[in-house]
């Protein structure tokens, strides 16, 4: 019998820092039952979904992203760290712990009016995705789920997110 998908997180305390549980994704990935579970998760919170796009962010967003978009038969836009794309692109700036950061996204990925799901592993603060919303519907796509393989429920990034269906395969209570 396959365990369940918390049982491939391995949990490293004081990670990066003391008081911090680190919760390492690769484990996941590196075992194919674990990576199966993953991507068939976050397949089934969409299952009633109607979509025409999906979007993560680099890099863990692109592992778990791409073989949704595959399974689903959609396409698949990437969100990259600045200077990264090619082509004309919309940036947006976020804070992160430390400082902030500036993604980008091609101007012409998202087409008015398409349905897209924003994919990523973990879903901590929100302010990532808050850019990543931004953008998208900057473009003019309306942003119908969102999926999160892990999400770290004390540090709040729902909040940001408010009006926005949030789903979490797995969720820790803490930070």
């Amino acid at each position: 019998m396959m365990k369940k998908l918390e049982e491939y997180v391995v949990s490293i305390p004081d990670f990066p820092e003391p008081g911090i549980i680190f919760r390492d994704v690769t484990s996941i990935l590196q075992d194919a039952d674990g990576l199966k579970l993953a991507i068939d998760g976050l397949m089934e919170s969409l299952k009633d979904v109607e979509y025409d796009v999906v979007v993560g962010p680099e890099s863990r967003g692109f592992i778990f992203g791409v073989p949704v978009a595959y399974k689903a038969h959609k396409g698949f836009v990437p969100i990259r760290k600045k200077g990264k794309l090619p082509r004309e692109t919309l940036s947006a700036e976020y804070d992160l712990e430390y400082g902030s950061a500036v993604i980008e996204i091609h101007k012409d990925a998202i087409k008015p009016g398409q349905k897209v799901v924003i994919i990523d592993d973990l879903i901590a603060t929100g302010g990532t995705i808050e850019a990543i919303i931004g953008m998208i519907e900057q473009l003019g796509g309306e942003v119908v789920k969102i999926c999160f393989v892990m999400e770290l429920a004390g540090l709040k990034g729902r909040e940001k997110l408010k009006g926005y269906d949030i789903d979490s395969i797995i969720v820790y209570e803490g930070k």
